[in-house]
Protein backbone atom coordinates (compact mmCIF):
# COMPACT_ATOMS: atom_id res chain seq x y z
CA UNK A 1 0.00 0.00 0.00
CA UNK A 2 3.15 2.06 0.86
CA UNK A 3 4.70 1.46 -2.53
CA UNK A 4 1.67 2.42 -4.36
CA UNK A 5 1.28 5.83 -2.47
CA UNK A 6 4.74 6.47 -3.13
CA UNK A 7 4.33 5.77 -7.04
CA UNK A 8 1.47 7.97 -7.01
CA UNK A 9 3.52 10.99 -5.30
CA UNK A 10 6.37 10.55 -7.50
CA UNK A 11 4.20 10.33 -10.29
CA UNK A 12 2.05 13.61 -8.94
CA UNK A 13 5.23 15.72 -8.43
CA UNK A 14 6.49 14.75 -12.29
CA UNK A 15 3.12 16.36 -13.58
CA UNK A 16 2.74 18.97 -10.95
CA UNK A 17 6.67 20.05 -12.24
CA UNK A 18 5.79 19.06 -16.24
CA UNK A 19 2.95 22.17 -15.70
CA UNK A 20 4.73 24.50 -13.65
CA UNK A 21 7.86 24.29 -16.35
CA UNK A 22 5.68 24.45 -19.58
CA UNK A 23 2.86 26.95 -18.02
CA UNK A 24 5.80 29.57 -16.83
CA UNK A 25 7.83 29.27 -19.72
CA UNK A 26 7.49 32.43 -22.32
CA UNK A 27 8.85 33.35 -25.61
CA UNK A 28 10.60 36.30 -24.05
CA UNK A 29 13.25 33.71 -21.71
CA UNK A 30 14.51 31.95 -24.82
CA UNK A 31 16.58 35.71 -25.44
CA UNK A 32 16.72 36.67 -21.94
CA UNK A 33 20.74 36.77 -22.42
CA UNK A 34 20.86 38.39 -25.48
CA UNK A 35 21.62 41.92 -26.56
CA UNK A 36 19.52 44.79 -28.07
CA UNK A 37 20.11 45.08 -32.05
CA UNK A 38 21.16 48.44 -33.74
CA UNK A 39 18.51 50.20 -36.26
CA UNK A 40 21.08 49.85 -39.15
CA UNK A 41 21.22 45.97 -39.18
CA UNK A 42 17.56 45.47 -38.45
CA UNK A 43 16.32 48.32 -40.80
CA UNK A 44 16.13 46.21 -43.98
CA UNK A 45 13.49 43.61 -41.98
CA UNK A 46 10.08 45.52 -42.83
CA UNK A 47 10.88 45.76 -45.77
CA UNK A 48 11.28 42.49 -46.51
CA UNK A 49 8.13 41.64 -44.69
CA UNK A 50 6.39 44.17 -46.98
CA UNK A 51 7.86 42.71 -50.37
CA UNK A 52 6.73 39.02 -48.86
CA UNK A 53 3.39 40.51 -48.47
CA UNK A 54 3.31 41.42 -52.11
CA UNK A 55 2.73 37.58 -52.58
CA UNK A 56 -0.07 37.40 -50.89
CA UNK A 57 -1.66 40.14 -52.48
CA UNK A 58 -4.13 39.56 -55.51
CA UNK A 59 -3.75 43.21 -56.88
CA UNK A 60 0.18 44.96 -55.93
CA UNK A 61 -1.98 48.61 -56.95
CA UNK A 62 -4.52 48.18 -54.63
CA UNK A 63 -3.36 46.35 -51.71
CA UNK A 64 -5.54 44.59 -49.34
CA UNK A 65 -2.75 44.80 -46.92
CA UNK A 66 -1.93 48.83 -47.43
CA UNK A 67 1.32 49.84 -45.46
CA UNK A 68 0.68 51.81 -42.32
CA UNK A 69 3.89 53.86 -42.91
CA UNK A 70 7.44 53.23 -43.61
CA UNK A 71 8.07 51.06 -46.93
CA UNK A 72 5.77 51.20 -49.99
CA UNK A 73 6.33 48.56 -52.85
CA UNK A 74 6.50 50.22 -56.64
CA UNK A 75 4.59 47.39 -58.61
CA UNK A 76 6.30 48.81 -61.70
CA UNK A 77 9.72 47.24 -60.47
CA UNK A 78 7.97 43.78 -59.91
CA UNK A 79 9.85 41.64 -62.51
CA UNK A 80 8.50 38.51 -62.10
CA UNK A 81 5.27 36.53 -60.31
CA UNK A 82 4.69 33.26 -59.98
CA UNK A 83 1.72 31.29 -58.82
CA UNK A 84 0.65 28.23 -57.41
CA UNK A 85 -0.49 27.44 -61.11
CA UNK A 86 3.14 27.67 -62.59
CA UNK A 87 5.08 26.03 -59.76
CA UNK A 88 2.84 23.16 -59.91
CA UNK A 89 3.14 22.01 -55.91
CA UNK A 90 7.03 22.29 -56.66
CA UNK A 91 7.60 25.32 -54.43
CA UNK A 92 5.28 27.94 -53.04
CA UNK A 93 4.18 31.17 -55.20
CA UNK A 94 6.88 34.08 -55.31
CA UNK A 95 7.94 37.20 -56.97
CA UNK A 96 11.33 38.64 -58.07
CA UNK A 97 11.10 42.56 -56.89
CA UNK A 98 14.14 45.07 -58.31
CA UNK A 99 14.48 47.83 -55.34
CA UNK A 100 16.30 50.27 -57.31
CA UNK A 101 16.36 52.36 -53.78
CA UNK A 102 18.03 49.89 -51.94
CA UNK A 103 20.18 48.38 -55.03
CA UNK A 104 18.77 44.99 -54.36
CA UNK A 105 17.49 42.25 -55.92
CA UNK A 106 15.02 40.20 -54.20
CA UNK A 107 13.20 36.92 -54.29
CA UNK A 108 10.35 36.68 -52.00
CA UNK A 109 8.40 33.85 -51.29
CA UNK A 110 4.96 33.06 -49.24
CA UNK A 111 4.24 30.95 -46.34
CA UNK A 112 2.47 27.82 -46.26
CA UNK A 113 -0.87 27.90 -47.55
CA UNK A 114 -3.51 25.64 -45.60
CA UNK A 115 -5.58 24.90 -48.63
CA UNK A 116 -2.58 23.82 -50.64
CA UNK A 117 -1.88 20.17 -50.54
CA UNK A 118 1.41 20.14 -52.53
CA UNK A 119 2.69 22.69 -49.57
CA UNK A 120 2.07 20.10 -47.08
CA UNK A 121 3.81 17.68 -49.34
CA UNK A 122 6.90 19.95 -49.07
CA UNK A 123 7.32 20.59 -45.08
CA UNK A 124 6.27 16.93 -44.25
CA UNK A 125 8.85 15.41 -46.78
CA UNK A 126 11.64 15.26 -44.35
CA UNK A 127 12.87 12.22 -41.53
CA UNK A 128 15.44 12.59 -38.90
CA UNK A 129 18.79 12.46 -40.83
CA UNK A 130 16.84 12.09 -43.85
CA UNK A 131 19.25 14.68 -46.37
CA UNK A 132 23.07 15.11 -45.54
CA UNK A 133 24.43 18.58 -47.49
CA UNK A 134 27.18 20.50 -47.36
CA UNK A 135 28.90 18.21 -43.93
CA UNK A 136 25.44 18.90 -42.37
CA UNK A 137 21.87 17.70 -42.13
CA UNK A 138 18.65 19.80 -44.24
CA UNK A 139 15.38 19.75 -44.84
CA UNK A 140 14.90 17.39 -47.62
CA UNK A 141 11.69 18.53 -49.31
CA UNK A 142 12.93 22.57 -48.50
CA UNK A 143 15.96 21.44 -50.31
CA UNK A 144 13.94 20.01 -53.37
CA UNK A 145 11.77 23.06 -53.70
CA UNK A 146 15.21 25.18 -53.55
CA UNK A 147 16.72 23.25 -56.42
CA UNK A 148 13.53 24.11 -58.58
CA UNK A 149 13.09 27.58 -58.19
CA UNK A 150 17.03 27.97 -59.00
CA UNK A 151 16.34 26.10 -61.83
CA UNK A 152 13.34 28.33 -62.57
CA UNK A 153 14.77 31.46 -61.87
CA UNK A 154 19.23 31.45 -62.35
CA UNK A 155 19.14 33.05 -65.63
CA UNK A 156 16.49 35.41 -64.56
CA UNK A 157 18.40 36.36 -61.26
CA UNK A 158 22.05 36.22 -63.31
CA UNK A 159 20.46 38.47 -65.95
CA UNK A 160 19.60 41.37 -63.43
CA UNK A 161 22.21 41.12 -61.74
CA UNK A 162 24.74 41.76 -64.70
CA UNK A 163 22.76 44.40 -65.70
CA UNK A 164 22.33 46.39 -62.68
CA UNK A 165 26.55 46.72 -62.89
CA UNK A 166 27.36 43.59 -60.76
CA UNK A 167 26.36 45.71 -57.31
CA UNK A 168 22.91 45.02 -56.47
CA UNK A 169 22.67 42.61 -53.06
CA UNK A 170 21.28 39.61 -54.14
CA UNK A 171 18.04 39.12 -51.31
CA UNK A 172 16.05 35.78 -50.70
CA UNK A 173 13.33 36.17 -48.07
CA UNK A 174 10.17 34.13 -47.21
CA UNK A 175 7.72 33.66 -44.49
CA UNK A 176 7.50 30.68 -42.88
CA UNK A 177 7.61 27.58 -45.04
CA UNK A 178 9.22 30.19 -47.77
CA UNK A 179 12.18 30.75 -45.46
CA UNK A 180 13.23 27.52 -45.28
CA UNK A 181 12.97 27.44 -48.98
CA UNK A 182 14.71 30.95 -48.81
CA UNK A 183 17.26 29.79 -47.00
CA UNK A 184 17.88 26.92 -48.94
CA UNK A 185 18.52 28.91 -51.89
CA UNK A 186 21.52 31.26 -49.97
CA UNK A 187 22.92 27.99 -48.85
CA UNK A 188 23.38 26.68 -52.69
CA UNK A 189 24.43 30.46 -53.95
CA UNK A 190 26.49 30.89 -51.39
CA UNK A 191 28.72 27.90 -52.41
CA UNK A 192 28.32 28.23 -56.51
CA UNK A 193 27.72 31.72 -56.99
CA UNK A 194 29.04 31.87 -60.16
CA UNK A 195 26.07 29.98 -61.57
CA UNK A 196 24.24 33.17 -60.75
CA UNK A 197 26.80 35.92 -62.57
CA UNK A 198 29.30 35.41 -59.86
CA UNK A 199 27.50 36.76 -57.08
CA UNK A 200 29.62 37.33 -54.18
CA UNK A 201 29.27 36.07 -50.44
CA UNK A 202 29.37 39.45 -49.27
CA UNK A 203 26.58 40.79 -51.48
CA UNK A 204 24.47 37.46 -50.37
CA UNK A 205 21.56 37.77 -47.97
CA UNK A 206 18.61 35.81 -46.66
CA UNK A 207 15.58 36.96 -44.21
CA UNK A 208 14.38 34.22 -42.85
CA UNK A 209 10.76 35.24 -41.78
CA UNK A 210 9.20 33.07 -38.98
CA UNK A 211 11.36 30.32 -39.90
CA UNK A 212 10.83 26.64 -40.05
CA UNK A 213 13.78 24.35 -38.78
CA UNK A 214 15.78 23.32 -41.95
CA UNK A 215 19.78 23.43 -40.66
CA UNK A 216 21.35 20.93 -38.24
CA UNK A 217 23.17 23.47 -35.56
CA UNK A 218 26.60 23.31 -37.51
CA UNK A 219 24.87 25.02 -40.52
CA UNK A 220 22.99 27.05 -38.45
CA UNK A 221 26.33 29.24 -37.40
CA UNK A 222 28.29 28.31 -40.21
CA UNK A 223 26.34 30.41 -42.64
CA UNK A 224 25.14 32.87 -39.71
CA UNK A 225 27.10 35.95 -41.66
CA UNK A 226 24.32 35.56 -44.46
CA UNK A 227 21.51 34.05 -42.76
CA UNK A 228 19.26 36.39 -40.28
CA UNK A 229 16.14 34.62 -39.11
CA UNK A 230 12.92 37.04 -37.65
CA UNK A 231 10.96 36.01 -34.80
CA UNK A 232 8.19 37.62 -33.02
CA UNK A 233 7.32 37.03 -29.67
CA UNK A 234 5.95 33.01 -28.98
CA UNK A 235 5.74 32.12 -32.49
CA UNK A 236 5.48 28.43 -32.57
CA UNK A 237 7.21 27.17 -35.94
CA UNK A 238 11.18 28.06 -35.15
CA UNK A 239 10.12 25.80 -31.96
CA UNK A 240 8.46 23.35 -34.11
CA UNK A 241 10.89 20.21 -34.40
CA UNK A 242 11.03 18.07 -37.76
CA UNK A 243 9.55 15.83 -38.40
CA UNK A 244 6.58 17.35 -36.92
CA UNK A 245 5.51 14.37 -35.81
CA UNK A 246 7.40 14.60 -33.05
CA UNK A 247 5.38 17.92 -31.84
CA UNK A 248 3.73 16.61 -29.12
CA UNK A 249 7.27 14.33 -28.03
CA UNK A 250 8.13 17.83 -27.65
CA UNK A 251 5.88 19.26 -25.79
CA UNK A 252 6.18 16.17 -23.24
CA UNK A 253 9.04 14.75 -23.41
CA UNK A 254 11.95 17.24 -23.97
CA UNK A 255 11.10 19.34 -21.18
CA UNK A 256 13.09 16.79 -19.01
CA UNK A 257 15.55 16.16 -21.95
CA UNK A 258 18.71 18.08 -21.07
CA UNK A 259 19.61 20.27 -23.92
CA UNK A 260 23.66 19.19 -23.95
CA UNK A 261 21.71 16.26 -24.76
CA UNK A 262 19.93 17.67 -27.86
CA UNK A 263 22.92 19.99 -28.94
CA UNK A 264 24.96 16.61 -29.90
CA UNK A 265 22.28 15.02 -32.39
CA UNK A 266 24.02 16.17 -35.84
CA UNK A 267 20.89 15.30 -37.48
CA UNK A 268 18.21 17.93 -35.20
CA UNK A 269 17.39 20.69 -37.42
CA UNK A 270 17.14 24.72 -36.43
CA UNK A 271 16.14 27.70 -36.85
CA UNK A 272 18.88 29.29 -39.61
CA UNK A 273 21.27 31.72 -38.95
CA UNK A 274 21.67 34.72 -36.80
CA UNK A 275 18.28 35.61 -34.73
CA UNK A 276 16.37 38.56 -34.19
CA UNK A 277 13.74 37.99 -31.53
CA UNK A 278 11.32 40.57 -31.33
CA UNK A 279 9.85 40.43 -27.81
CA UNK A 280 6.65 42.83 -26.31
CA UNK A 281 4.98 40.76 -23.86
CA UNK A 282 5.98 39.54 -20.72
CA UNK A 283 5.50 37.32 -17.83
CA UNK A 284 2.99 38.10 -15.72
CA UNK A 285 1.91 41.38 -17.37
CA UNK A 286 -1.22 41.81 -19.56
CA UNK A 287 -1.20 43.68 -23.14
CA UNK A 288 1.82 44.51 -25.31
CA UNK A 289 4.49 46.46 -24.83
CA UNK A 290 6.98 48.68 -27.33
CA UNK A 291 8.76 45.92 -28.81
CA UNK A 292 12.33 45.36 -28.61
CA UNK A 293 14.56 43.38 -30.64
CA UNK A 294 17.40 41.09 -28.98
CA UNK A 295 19.90 39.36 -31.35
CA UNK A 296 22.37 36.63 -30.98
CA UNK A 297 23.78 33.75 -32.90
CA UNK A 298 22.72 30.94 -30.11
CA UNK A 299 24.52 28.16 -30.05
CA UNK A 300 23.86 26.85 -26.60
CA UNK A 301 19.60 27.53 -26.52
CA UNK A 302 18.38 28.22 -30.15
CA UNK A 303 14.04 28.42 -29.43
CA UNK A 304 13.88 24.65 -28.23
CA UNK A 305 10.59 24.52 -26.15
CA UNK A 306 7.05 25.38 -27.14
CA UNK A 307 5.93 28.01 -25.89
CA UNK A 308 1.96 27.18 -24.64
CA UNK A 309 0.48 30.51 -25.47
CA UNK A 310 -2.74 31.78 -26.94
CA UNK A 311 -0.06 34.07 -29.55
CA UNK A 312 1.80 30.75 -30.65
CA UNK A 313 0.02 30.75 -34.23
CA UNK A 314 -1.17 34.74 -33.98
CA UNK A 315 3.05 35.50 -33.53
CA UNK A 316 3.25 33.29 -36.66
CA UNK A 317 1.77 36.14 -39.07
CA UNK A 318 3.02 37.34 -41.37
CA UNK A 319 1.18 41.01 -41.33
CA UNK A 320 1.86 40.91 -37.45
CA UNK A 321 5.58 40.60 -38.33
CA UNK A 322 5.65 43.25 -40.52
CA UNK A 323 3.43 45.94 -38.11
CA UNK A 324 5.64 44.66 -35.04
CA UNK A 325 9.17 45.42 -36.85
CA UNK A 326 7.83 48.74 -38.02
CA UNK A 327 7.31 49.50 -34.42
CA UNK A 328 10.23 47.74 -33.14
CA UNK A 329 12.78 49.80 -35.95
CA UNK A 330 11.02 53.19 -34.81
CA UNK A 331 11.77 52.07 -31.54
CA UNK A 332 15.45 51.37 -32.15
CA UNK A 333 15.68 54.57 -33.84
CA UNK A 334 14.70 56.29 -31.37
CA UNK A 335 17.35 55.14 -28.88
CA UNK A 336 19.97 55.63 -31.47
CA UNK A 337 19.20 59.65 -31.67
CA UNK A 338 17.92 59.83 -28.20
CA UNK A 339 21.49 62.05 -26.97
CA UNK A 340 22.49 63.83 -30.34
CA UNK A 341 25.03 65.42 -28.60
CA UNK A 342 27.44 62.33 -27.40
CA UNK A 343 28.81 60.07 -30.36
CA UNK A 344 26.33 56.35 -30.36
CA UNK A 345 27.69 53.96 -27.86
CA UNK A 346 28.22 51.84 -30.41
CA UNK A 347 29.89 53.53 -33.76
CA UNK A 348 29.07 51.39 -37.45
CA UNK A 349 32.29 49.72 -37.77
CA UNK A 350 32.46 48.81 -34.13
CA UNK A 351 29.07 47.30 -34.58
CA UNK A 352 30.43 45.76 -37.63
CA UNK A 353 33.10 44.88 -36.43
CA UNK A 354 30.87 43.18 -33.38
CA UNK A 355 29.08 41.13 -35.39
CA UNK A 356 31.89 39.30 -37.38
CA UNK A 357 33.57 38.77 -33.56
CA UNK A 358 30.06 36.86 -32.59
CA UNK A 359 29.87 34.86 -35.28
CA UNK A 360 33.74 33.37 -35.16
CA UNK A 361 32.34 33.25 -31.05
CA UNK A 362 29.99 31.39 -31.93
CA UNK A 363 31.60 28.52 -34.68
CA UNK A 364 34.55 28.09 -31.67
CA UNK A 365 31.38 27.90 -29.05
CA UNK A 366 30.29 25.18 -31.12
CA UNK A 367 33.08 23.30 -31.36
CA UNK A 368 33.94 23.59 -27.80
CA UNK A 369 31.27 21.82 -27.09
CA UNK A 370 31.72 18.84 -29.37
CA UNK A 371 28.89 19.38 -31.87
CA UNK A 372 29.43 17.53 -34.90
CA UNK A 373 30.91 18.74 -38.14
CA UNK A 374 31.32 21.79 -36.76
CA UNK A 375 34.09 24.05 -38.13
CA UNK A 376 36.76 26.16 -36.90
CA UNK A 377 36.82 29.33 -37.41
CA UNK A 378 40.29 29.56 -39.46
CA UNK A 379 38.52 27.18 -41.69
CA UNK A 380 35.25 29.59 -41.79
CA UNK A 381 37.41 33.04 -42.53
CA UNK A 382 39.49 31.33 -45.32
CA UNK A 383 36.09 29.79 -46.77
CA UNK A 384 34.31 33.07 -46.24
CA UNK A 385 37.43 35.02 -47.57
CA UNK A 386 37.58 33.06 -51.05
CA UNK A 387 33.81 33.66 -51.53
CA UNK A 388 33.90 37.16 -51.23
CA UNK A 389 37.78 37.77 -52.76
CA UNK A 390 36.07 36.44 -56.23
CA UNK A 391 36.16 39.79 -58.02
CA UNK A 392 33.12 40.14 -60.94
CA UNK A 393 35.19 42.40 -63.08
CA UNK A 394 38.41 39.95 -63.28
CA UNK A 395 38.69 38.77 -66.83
CA UNK A 396 38.96 35.17 -66.05
CA UNK A 397 36.07 35.18 -63.90
CA UNK A 398 33.83 37.03 -66.55
CA UNK A 399 34.92 34.59 -69.01
CA UNK A 400 34.02 31.44 -66.83
CA UNK A 401 30.80 33.07 -66.01
CA UNK A 402 30.31 33.45 -70.14
CA UNK A 403 30.25 30.30 -70.93
CA UNK A 404 28.69 28.93 -68.01
CA UNK A 405 25.26 27.07 -69.20
CA UNK A 406 22.56 29.83 -68.19
CA UNK A 407 20.10 27.18 -68.11
CA UNK A 408 21.99 25.52 -65.03
CA UNK A 409 20.25 22.23 -63.65
CA UNK A 410 21.01 22.32 -60.05
CA UNK A 411 20.39 18.62 -59.06
CA UNK A 412 23.91 18.53 -61.23
CA UNK A 413 25.31 21.20 -59.52
CA UNK A 414 24.99 20.08 -56.34
CA UNK A 415 26.17 16.74 -57.35
CA UNK A 416 29.63 18.04 -58.52
CA UNK A 417 29.76 20.69 -55.94
CA UNK A 418 29.91 18.28 -53.33
CA UNK A 419 31.24 14.82 -52.61
CA UNK A 420 30.62 11.76 -50.53
CA UNK A 421 33.03 11.14 -47.41
CA UNK A 422 33.86 7.23 -46.77
CA UNK A 423 31.71 7.97 -43.89
CA UNK A 424 28.51 8.86 -46.20
CA UNK A 425 28.81 12.65 -44.99
CA UNK A 426 28.19 15.22 -48.07
CA UNK A 427 31.50 17.82 -47.87
CA UNK A 428 32.45 20.60 -50.43
CA UNK A 429 35.12 19.37 -52.96
CA UNK A 430 38.52 21.01 -52.74
CA UNK A 431 38.83 24.25 -55.19
CA UNK A 432 34.59 24.53 -55.37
Amino acid sequence: MSVGCGVECVVMLGCMRWVWKRCTYIGADDSATWTIASAEEFEPIPRVCRIILAVYEPDLRCPKYAPQGGYRLNPDWVVKRVTYEQTLGHAPPYIIYLDHDNQEIVLAIRGLNLAKEGDYKTLLNNRLGMQMFDGGYVHHGLLKSAKWVLNAESETLSKLWTENGRGYKLIFTGHSLGSGVATLLAVIVANHGTQIGGVPRSLLRCYAVAPARCLSLNLAVKYADVIYSVVLQDDFLPRTPTPLEDIFKSIFWDTFIPDSRKLRDPRRLYAPGRIYHIVERKFCRCGRYPPEVRTAIPVDERFEHIVLSCNATSDHGIIWIERESEKALVNLKDLSTETITTPPKVQQLGRKETLEKEHKDALERAISLNIPYAVDSAEQETWGNTEEGTCPDDPKHSSETEHADARTNWNDVIKKLFKKTESGHMVLKQGA
